[in-house]
């Protein structure tokens, strides 16, 4: 190993980071609106739609408003060149919940929460000929107006839907400075088929071919020799022995489960204590990560073609002797860093984060490894029981999915987790992004890593090796995961409960297949029969 990365520097912060990367197992899923069971009767069949609300103060468009449409009352365009502009008034009472004092003909009516039932109001204004009514919540979210038990046979005409209140406030505040505000409604539908999901594939899966690819993409020659000496140590001796410049740490069965479990305490202090402190700390740690992940690629990728480089060094105070092009290489990376931390907020900072996650894990892919499938066994079974609980089953212990809340960030500062990747879905009228966590690209990453070596070392062709089967099943389990989001109307989902049986399960069925299941369990093992009578592996 060349002396430009200081060892304990990054092994210490490697490690680091990837136990705080283990809570973000699928919990950065995209996460849309969902439907509550309500009352459904006559009139009250309707779907619950995200509404935008276009407004113009004084003739002057304004940014627009975002609302939830009502169980009843009439539908809305789908675009707004079909949709018509009326001025809004508010009604008075304000609650809407008596007769209207006046007619609010050629108007949407505008009426604050108050105590009576959704469907009281709508009747209400629209008996006063109000051409839609917005509904002011008196908090930021958007609630679901459903219908009564006594509203069996409901026949509301107009369009009904409910604005947060500080959109209510904003138009307050136009009109009570007696200025002309005008409105306009119409409720877009995201397309079918996210094209953007499917960028967001290809950077996860090219993320693990790339990191379990790096030494033969890096410096194939010393990649050959390495993989010939193992694979006559393994014939030889039954044993693994790794290049002692090389800062591997290979996890054994005991750490597999207290890493879930390690993973599972900081999610529930997440859950409990999460505040904009808390994440500015993640975001720190991501940013110190991400910064030795590219100083680590860039420099592998320029002491490929020019070794030379990389030999004239400097002794610096802390850090110690360190090559001049490292330097130059820290100094760009930590300008990087700070860049984005700074842009951390803005609507381009999902490139940098990118950039950043994807250089972390490759470089943490190579340091972290498994050594044979028991170990990869324990630790995939155990990420698949906790990315269910954390999404699916901590609703009934917690009454909320801790997993989704945690990936939602700490909402009173607009902070977010950042161990995730992201991407803009640029044809999608709503915004918003897709995402996906670090923990479903790494704990994959992983096994396929270890196909990977396994293959080289065995010298297989790729078709009858386990590499190219595993990647092939990483990326169905992620499409299986997107299908998952859609057929749940974009309800978060946990990613490895797809992708575990797609990687691991096809893993240990090639290798039931081919006879070689044994060999995968204790692979790397010293004494290959004591290890096979103390351990056994499964019966199939």
């Amino acid at each position: 190993m060349s002396s430009f990365d200081p060892p304990n520097h990054r092994y210490s912060a490697l490690v680091l980071i990837l136990l705080l990367l283990g809570f973000s197992v699928a919990a950065a899923d995209d996460v849309s609106w969902t439907e509550d069971s309500s009352l459904e009767s006559p009139g009250c069949t309707n779907k619950f739609q995200m509404v935008k609300v276009l407004n113009w103060v004084d003739g002057v468009e304004g940014d627009f408003l975002t609302g939830l449409t009502a169980q009843f009352g009439a539908a809305l365009p789908s675009a707004a060149d079909q949709s018509l502009r009326f001025p809004a008034a508010f009604v008075d009472p304000l609650d809407s919940c008596s007769n209207l004092s006046s007619r609010l003909d050629g108007h949407i009516a505008l009426s604050i929460r108050g105590n009576c039932a959704f469907t009281e109001k709508a009747k209400h204004a629209e008996a006063a000929g109000a051409s839609a009514l917005l509904v002011i919540n008196d908090k930021e979210d958007l609630d679901e107006m459903g219908c009564m038990e006594k509203d069996t046979s409901l026949n509301v005409s107009i369009p009904v839907l409910m604005i947060s209140k500080s959109s209510g406030d904003a138009l307050n505040k136009s009109m009570v400075d007696n200025k002309s505000v005008e409105l306009l409604l119409y409720a877009p539908k995201r397309p079918v088929v996210d094209l953007t999901a499917g960028l967001l594939l290809l950077m996860a899966v090219g993320t693990v071919v790339v990191a379990s690819l790096w030494s033969e993409l890096t410096d194939p020659d010393q990649a050959n020799e390495s993989y010939s000496i193992l694979a006559k140590e393994i014939s030889s001796a039954g044993t693994r022995k790794d290049d002692p410049e090389k800062e591997i740490l290979d996890i054994s069965v005991t750490g597999a489960v207290f890493f879930i479990v390690t993973a599972s305490i900081f999610l529930l202090l997440l859950f409990y204590f999460m505040s904009s402190w808390f994440v500015w700390v993640l975001t720190i740690f991501f940013c110190i990560g991400g910064m030795q992940g590219m100083h680590n690629i860039i420099m592998a990728v320029i002491l490929r073609k020019c070794r030379h480089l990389g030999r004239k060094s400097v002794k610096l105070p802390l850090l110690g002797t360190m090559s001049v092009l490292s330097l130059l290489v820290n100094i760009v990376c930590l300008a990087f860093a700070v860049f984005w931390f700074i842009k951390r907020h803005t609507s381009y900072s999902w490139v940098g984060q990118d950039i950043l996650g994807i250089c972390l894990m490759i470089t943490a892919l190579q340091v972290v490894r498994l050594p044979n499938i028991k170990v990869a066994t324990v630790l995939l079974c155990c990420a698949f029981v906790y990315d269910i609980f954390w999404v699916f089953i901590s609703p009934l212990i917690f009454h909320e999915s801790v997993m989704i809340v945690v990936a939602q960030g700490d909402s009173s500062s607009g902070e977010s987790i950042p161990m995730l990747l992201r991407i803009p879905r640029f044809f999608d009228p709503w915004g918003g992004y897709d995402m996906i966590g670090f923990g479903d690209i790494l704990f994959p990453g992983l096994l396929i890593s270890f196909a990977s070596r396994y293959d080289k070392i065995k010298k297989r062709v790729i078709s009858n090796g386990y590499f190219l089967w595993l990647t092939i099943g990483y990326g169905i389990g992620l499409l299986l995961t997107y299908l998952g989001l859609y057929l749940m109307d974009g309800h978060g989902q946990p990613a490895l409960l797809y992708i575990v049986p797609c990687t691991l399960g096809l893993a240990v069925i090639l290798g039931l297949v081919r006879g070689e299941l044994k060999e995968l369990w204790n692979y790397g093992c010293e004494e290959s029969e004591s290890h096979t009578t103390e351990d056994p592996m499964p019966v199939a």
